[in-house]
Formats: C-alpha cells, structure tokens, sequence
C-alpha cells in the first residue's frame, strides 16, 4: 500500500483537512483559508465523521492542467486505499460541486485567479496590500468568483465585493434582494475574519451611493449592466432519469473497459447490484454518474472505480462538468439510493407504512419520547412528530360537498371510503393553536378530494389563517394524529364509509395490523387478509365469519396487546389469543394458507438526514434548490417557500414574503417530489407552516431555534 507523510494525519479526527497539489505532491491548506481555492489548481479534500465515516473530494478547477488533474485522481486513490477502501469518492468541478461539498463550507465558496505555477501561495498574512473584485452569486450555494477589476463585471442583480485590503466593500446592485445580501455579507465576514485575522473593516454599499475609495480603485463609474438571469436549472424529470450499467476489464493502463447495460431506465431494484461486480448508474443528464463497488469485486477493479468513471465520461460524450461518486457497499448516499425503488439498509423492514422509530440524524441527538416534557423539549416533539400530547380538544367532520359532523361516539374510526378534517385546539405559551389535519381516504371520490382541500382553505380562512394545516393520506397517519384518541388506538377500515349503512358487511373475513409509533401512539390499519402481511413485530386482530383470532408477533408490545382488545370490541365476538410459532390450522386457512412475511426483528428506521430546499421564481421560473449542509433558521429565505423533507413527512413553510407564483406552486412541488420519489414514499403526510406560526414539529429540526428572529431586520444583526 502506497502512503504519504500527509496520510498520517488523515481522518484521526472529526472535521475537514485539504490539501492542494503543489509540484504533484500534496501541501495542506492551512484551516483559516479553507474554502478558498485557485482556478488553475486541483485539490484533495477528506472530511471525516466522528462514526467515523469518510469522504474524499478531489476539486479540479477550470485552469488547472492535466498533470495536476492526474496527480489529484492518484492520491485519492492512494487516500482511499489507506482508508481501507470505505470512504465516498467524489469528483468535484468548479462551479458544479456537490452538495455535500458546498455544505462544508457555509459561508461561501471563493475562486481565486491564478494557483501555484504562477506563484499563488495559501498563506494568511496581514498583508493589506491586496486588490480584487468579487463576484457573488447564489442564493443557497454561494460562490465568490474573482473576477476583473473594471465596472465592467458588475450588474444590477448581485452583489460584488470590493476587496482593498484594510477596507472591504460590499456592493449590492439595485435588483439584489435581502437574502443575496445577507448571504454575501456572510463572504465579507469570512475574509475579514479568517483571511485577514480580523483586521479589515467591513462596509455595506448599495448601487448609486458608492464612496470615493471604490471610484479611486475602480475608475469613473459609467452605466451599471441590467440584472442577468441564472443559468435555467434541469428540469427535474431529468433528475430521475438514470440508466444502470455493468463494468468489466477496467485496465487503468490502457484506459479501457466494458460495459453492459443491467437496466436501461430507472426506478431500479437492489437485486440488481451484485455483491462481486462494480456498476455505474449513469444520471448523465441531470450531470451525475455513481460508481458502486461490490464488496467482493476484484481488487484491481474497485481500485480503478474513479477512472472507471472518468472514461465513461468520455466515452459517453458527457460534459466534463459531470461529478463523479465511488461508493462502497454500504455507504450509499440518499441521492444513489433514491434510483432505486426497493432500496433496503442492511437490518430495515416496513411496516403498513413507516416504522415510526428514528435512526441517527444528521447532528441531532436520539431522544426518548416523554410526553411530560413536549414543550420544552422541541428536537423530541421533532423527532416523534409531536406538537403536544394531544389532550386538547378535537373536532371531527367527514366531507360531503359541505362539512358534516361525525358523532364523537365514532372518532377515532376512519374509512377508505371518506375524506375527513380534524380540527385540534390546544394551548402553546398562553395562546391558543390550531392544526387542521385533512385525513385522504384511498377511495374517496375525485370529488370527496377536491372539496375537502377547499373545506381545509375555507376552515383555516375562517379563522385567521394561523392554523397549522396537516393533509394525510389513509396508512401515513403522523403519530399526533394517531395520539388524539386518548389511550385508545385510530382504527382505520380499508373501505367503506362511516355515513348510515356505509361499513363493509361484517360476515367478510378482515385482518387488522396494530402497531405503536415512536411516540407510543397505536393504530390499527385493516390490510389484506393474507399471511404474507403478518410482521413478527406487531399484534394482528383476523375476524372471520366463524371466528376471532388475535395474533402476537414475537416483537410485539404489551400496549399493542392492549389496543388490539378496543378492535375486537369492534368487531364483536370472544378472540382467541394466537402466539406466533404456535398457530392453529384453521388460523391459516383462513388466511388463504400459510406464506412468508416480515420476520426481521430490527425495526430501524433508514437514516434518512433531514432536507431543506428552496422554491424560488427569483429567475423567471419555479426552481427547486436544496440548501447544502447543516442548514440553520437563517438558511429559510424570507421571501421564498421553503420545503422540509424528514422523511416521514414533508413541510411546506411560506416565507412572509414569498410571492403568489411561489406559494401556490410549492404544494404541487411538494407532492410531484414525493410522488416522484422512487423509493416510494407517495402519499406522506404534507405540512404547510407559515413564517412566525411555525410549531415544534417544525422548529426542532433546526438547532437553536429563535422565535424573534424576524423581528428584527437581518442585515441590522451583522457585526459589520
């Protein structure tokens, strides 16, 4: 195994370490310049998790020559083998970095012109003799483009930073709006606090007000050029669009290979990927292409992978703008995972929809659910889904063209054959709340749907606009939901309608699959009477015509033991009690025979970060960004409509200034993303919040949550 002197240091400890290729071998960059990088170089970045976990990054900028391109290819290889062969490899482009990349470095990226053959050092000095112009854009990736020192860079529609040294001046073009403002000033912070060691004074300028200083460097000013749009984004069909293909030969010496193809349009399936074999699923139109090396494949093949990928750049004729992703076994990333429709992590099962129970998330502690607590605690309320313990008041009304109200003696009943909204009340901080869930059930009528969304407007209108409104679709019930029904489980009936002479006829045989959520919540969901929809971790209520059977799985809880005698109460008659392993024969024939079902103990949910993304018509067009990294309260745009993806559901938050276009286009983004999504999470509950009304659920995803932060004007907060 080749290794560096550099290699001794890597990955020992949490956090991020780049090196730059000087003369074809490896130089740190020292900590205060990282996210700084030359145009006409190429870099090695690794970033290691405190799992630890690896990603190694090779950044190639626009100028950087063939042999430093090389030597960068090399070391990754080397890196990566040193590391034992686990970590991501990534192939990074300037001006089209991965997410992941972009999200190491919050406060912005910055190009610098030049790079080590023309004698451009990484060093942090108190030099004050420096002179250039910054070009900034972006509004959730942000990058600062050194550019040339004339007016004749500049136009109306972004920031600039003129950067003298001792003074550094943000210039703000008339069409720039307060989030591209406060995101640049982020850049300005940066060089004054990391490359100038503090020393550089900070000073804000919008077009037309410019002082003497930025006329003296820059010359006179003549007229400013008109805002230019931002290059229009894939459409995103195009993101899904992958084909999968097989790799075989890589000879790295001659730099040739074989490919054929496994499947030639996604969604794929898991089974596809052989353990012994590397694959490229290629997503070259939306500037993607994924490298997977099976744990068993050759030595010499998992080596070449990066190559692999480079020559099928190539040989496909693809941009030299595509990134690259090698991944181990593994250690898939959610954007390789989400071409597949079945993708499992090692140890996950499903339930009748997602096993409410949370895995590691991204920086946020695991935490207990302890309803005592819920107020005060709002990273648990986030987790569990929980904006209290749902002892307040609940009204219920089924949809028929207008509301109807159910009879409180049947809440807690819910059919496929209706539409309902549920009106909860409860009190947070002295004040009362509200939150409008909308419950969708699987057979209602075209029509039942389009009034119940109007009803859901009407209701929410009627009182101020500040409910909370939740749609839920049947079998993706969020645990608060499930909770309303004090200590008794949400029975969900797969059909039918709960109006006069509605229900299923009782001499059918039904099966009922009860389970508890997270937040100790149950519900109990009528699925198909078949023994392939048993689950070793769950309780089963089978009624037949002749017969009452409550089934136990081995995992199963005392609580869903207690909820499963509420169904029986039900459904009428004396059960008898079935433990699994021990069933009787009549059991299975009325299931239609005995078949295979979810017997995996480990009910772990996938580790699914949460996402955040920015709808935006700011060029033009409704455009979907995601924010890259750890994202903060400061990441949601004012004057945009964010979206909120935990997984199991999705929120929708209206900035206060977001325009029309943008709030009644991000609902239909919202749903065509999870309708999309290929691992099959159609129908998620979608949450729509509003700016200053945002509930615990919401704001216990991101850290350090400040109720007040819009009170005040944001560009006021900075220390300039």
């Amino acid at each position: 195994m080749v290794s560096h002197k550099e290699f001794a240091t890597a990955g020992k400890q949490p956090g991020l370490q780049v090196w730059r290729i000087e003369n074809l071998d490896l130089k740190p960059v020292p900590q205060a310049l990282h996210g700084s990088f030359y145009t006409g170089d190429a870099y090695l970045l690794l970033f290691t998790t405190s799992a630890p976990s690896y990603n190694i990054h090779m950044w190639l900028g626009d100028e950087c020559s063939q042999d430093e391109s090389g030597a960068a290819a090399i070391f990754a290889t080397q890196l990566d083998d040193f590391l034992g062969g686990g970590p991501v490899q990534y192939r990074e482009l300037q001006n089209t970095e991965s997410n992941t990349f972009l999200g190491y470095f919050k406060s912005g990226i910055k190009y610098k012109l030049g790079g080590v053959a023309s004698g451009f050092q990484h060093v942090v000095t108190n030099d004050m003799n420096v002179k250039r112009l910054l070009h900034v854009k972006g509004r959730r990736a942000i990058r600062a483009t050194e550019v040339d020192m004339s007016w004749a860079s500049f136009n109306k529609g972004d920031c600039f930073i003129v950067d003298l040294g001792k003074d550094v001046y943000q210039w703000c073009g008339s069409e720039c709006n307060l989030f591209e403002k406060l995101k640049a000033s982020n850049v300005c912070i940066d060089i004054r606090d990391n490359e100038r060691n503090g020393r550089a004074k900070l000073h804000m300028v919008e077009e037309g007000e410019e002082p003497q200083a930025v006329i003296d460097a820059l010359g006179p000013k003549p007229t400013i050029a008109p805002a230019t749009s931002d290059d229009i984004k894939v459409e995103t069909a195009n993101k899904k669009k992958a084909a999968l293909y097989m790799v075989s030969d890589i000879s790295d010496a001659s730099g040739t290979m074989k490919v054929s193809v496994v499947a030639q349009a996604s969604p794929f399936k898991q089974a596809m990927l052989s353990p012994d074999e590397c694959y490229i699923l290629d997503n070259g139109v939306d500037k993607n292409i994924f490298v997977w090396k099976g744990p068993k494949a050759n030595m010499a093949e998992r080596k070449a992978a990066m190559s692999a990928g480079q020559q099928f750049i190539k040989d496909k004729g693809y941009s030299n703008k595509t990134q690259i992703q090698v991944l181990p076994a593994g250690a898939e990333t959610t954007m390789f995972k989400q071409f597949f429709s079945d993708w499992k992590d090692k140890d996950q099962t499903t339930g009748p929809s997602k096993a409410y129970t949370i895995g590691k998330i991204a920086k946020v502690e695991q935490v207990p659910f302890d309803a005592s607590t819920l107020h005060n605690n709002k990273a648990m309320a986030a987790q569990h889904g929980m904006v209290d313990d749902g002892k307040g008041k609940v009204q219920i009304w089924r949809v028929e063209g207008e509301k109807v109200p159910v009879d409180p003696s049947s809440y807690g009943h819910f059919y496929g054959g209706d539409c309902y909204l549920i009106l909860y009340s409860y009190r947070l901080g002295g004040r009362e709340q509200h939150i409008i869930y909308t419950w969708q059930g699987l057979k209602c009528t075209q029509d039942e749907l389009a009034a119940s969304a109007f009803l859901t407007v009407k209701l929410d209108d009627s009182m101020g606009g500040s409910p909370v409104q939740v749609r839920v679709t049947q079998g993706q019930e969020p645990s608060h939901l499930m909770s309303l029904f004090q200590g008794k489980p949400m029975i969900i009936h797969s059909g039918g309608t709960s109006r006069k002479g509605g229900q299923s006829q009782t001499g059918s045989t039904r099966l009922f699959h009860i389970r508890q959520s997270s937040s100790r919540a149950t519900r109990a969901v009528e699925v198909e009477a078949s023994a392939s929809s048993l689950n070793t971790n769950d309780v089963f209520v089978l009624k037949t015509p002749s017969a009452l059977f409550v089934w136990r799985g081995v995992g199963a809880s005392d609580e869903e033991m207690d909820a499963a005698k509420h169904v029986v109460g039900f459904l009428g008659g004396s059960p008898s009690q079935v433990s699994e392993g021990k069933e009787p024969a009549d059991f299975w024939s009325a299931l239609g025979g005995k078949k295979e079902y979810q017997t995996s103990k480990s009910l772990q949910r996938m580790i699914n970060p949460p996402r955040l993304f920015g709808c935006s018509n700011k060029t033009g067009r409704l455009t979907v960004e995601e924010v890259p990294g750890d994202f903060t309260q400061s990441d949601l745009a004012t004057d945009d409509v964010m979206l909120l993806d935990t997984w199991d559901q999705i929120f929708i938050w209206v900035g206060n200034d977001a325009n029309a276009e943008e709030k009644n286009g991000a609902p239909k983004i919202a749903k065509e993303y999870v309708d999309t999504d290929p691992s099959g999470r159609k129908g998620l509950p979608i949450t729509t919040i509003k700016q200053g009304a945002e509930p615990p659920t919401f704001t216990g995803w991101f850290q350090a949550w400040d109720p007040k932060m819009w009170e005040t004007d944001p560009l006021d907060r900075i220390r300039f």
